[in-house]
């Protein structure tokens, strides 16, 4: 049996939606959790004050960026993640699965291992399942995730059919380092598996089961937020999760829109990480509740109120959207600091309001009323 470290707190009446309590080396993280992506061990033009200000207890790092600059040995000699940056919380880290798939032209799979050139350097380096996880421990991640291959939307049958077989078979590969890391190192950090299957029913159900029958602390649902249209999203998580054990804490990658958070959270995900809000951020594009603002429209000039009337972030407290415009415009560092802080502040808000809702049997409500006025047309 695996460590037990997720408890589920409350399931709502309504759909599959929980909160629970995940138990982690650097402290505990209410869930459902939305992740802030910091990429080189920094959320882009977020300081860790901020972070811990807005109240986030858990944040993403990049393994293949980490990896290839400034390494994954000075990491280890600081102090792991924690020591180097400074952030106390937790750390997940993906696997450089991810960029596997994305900088597809860099790389080359085989069974041994994923064998990439570096966008740095060009330098040559290769990723096997162990040496992901090793690259992890030194990382001193408190989540980190098994090497995978990860297929987009559109992908033929044969090609889903041959990443699935070498993910699972990596996986194997990946939990026997994670457990000798453990034993033999006191490695504290756990290792999710990811489910795989690309848009084939009978692959999904394949692989969630084969996952399953690990009982590993937590699971991963990957390949999906690759393009497919919103339905498809939608069809395939649903069906995905029930093959899944329901004590487990799962996580869907790459999801950062209050659509695609509220579809997960409905059909009983615990955990999600996006660029998008910090991103969005950095091209002038605020969330408030009324959907996005777009601040570079004219019609701020002369508009001194606050970005959103109904947010208590201290971005809308003390400026206003002629000000944000301005600095926008002008291309200022504290435009991106600013927005990033805001957007990251109103999903962190939302995520709160949505464990109250469940807890309180009223999600579908929350939901229903939060996409209609968030999207007008729903």
């Amino acid at each position: 049996m695996s460590e037990q470290i997720f408890e589920i707190k409350h399931k709502c009446k309504d759909s599959l939606a929980r909160t629970g309590t995940l138990t982690l080396p650097h402290g505990t993280v209410e869930t459902p959790v939305f992740m802030p992506v910091g990429t080189n061990a920094t959320v882009k033009a977020v300081s860790k004050d901020d972070l811990e200000e807005i109240g986030f207890e858990i944040i993403l790092a990049n393994t293949y960026h980490l990896f290839l600059r400034p390494g994954s040995d000075l990491i280890e000699e600081a102090g792991g993640l924690h020591g180097f940056s400074g952030w106390k919380r937790n750390f997940l880290t993906d696997s450089g699965g991810f960029q596997v798939f994305s900088l597809s032209k860099l790389r080359k799979i085989t069974e041994e291992g994923a064998r990439f050139q570096s966008n740095i350097d060009g330098s040559y380096h290769m990723f096997t399942p162990e040496r992901v996880v090793q690259v992890q421990a030194q990382f001193n991640s408190d989540i980190q995730m098994q090497l995978d291959v990860c297929t987009g939307f559109g992908e033929g049958r044969k090609e889903a059919e041959n990443a699935l077989g070498i993910t699972s078979r990596w996986l194997m590969r990946a939990k026997k380092e994670w457990e000798h890391l453990r034993d033999e190192k006191n490695y504290k950090g756990i290792l999710f598996p990811i489910v795989q299957g690309n848009f084939f029913e009978d692959l999904r159900k394949q692989s969630a089961e084969f996952v399953s029958s690990l009982d590993m602390p937590g699971i991963a649902i990957g390949g999906l937020s690759v393009g497919e249209p919103e339905e498809e999203f939608s069809k395939y998580l649903s069906y995905t999760v029930q093959y899944l054990p329901e004590n487990k804490p799962k996580y869907v990658m790459g999801i950062g829109t209050p659509a695609y958070i509220l579809e997960a959270v409905r059909n009983g995900i615990d955990m999600f990480d996006c660029v998008l809000p910090t991103r969005n951020a950095r091209n002038g594009s605020y969330f408030t509740r009324d959907g996005m603002l777009s601040i570079k429209q004219e019609r701020f000039i002369h508009d001194f109120g606050p970005l959103d009337p109904e947010c208590n972030c201290k971005v809308c407290r003390n400026y206003s959207r002629s000000y944000l415009r301005h600095i926008f415009k002008s291309q200022e560092i504290l435009s991106s600091m600013l927005s990033s802080y805001h957007n990251l502040y109103f999903l962190h808000t939302m995520l709160k309001e949505i464990r109250q809702a469940i807890n309180e049997d009223r999600f579908e409500e929350y939901r229903k009323n939060f996409l209609e006025r968030f999207y007008g047309h729903r």
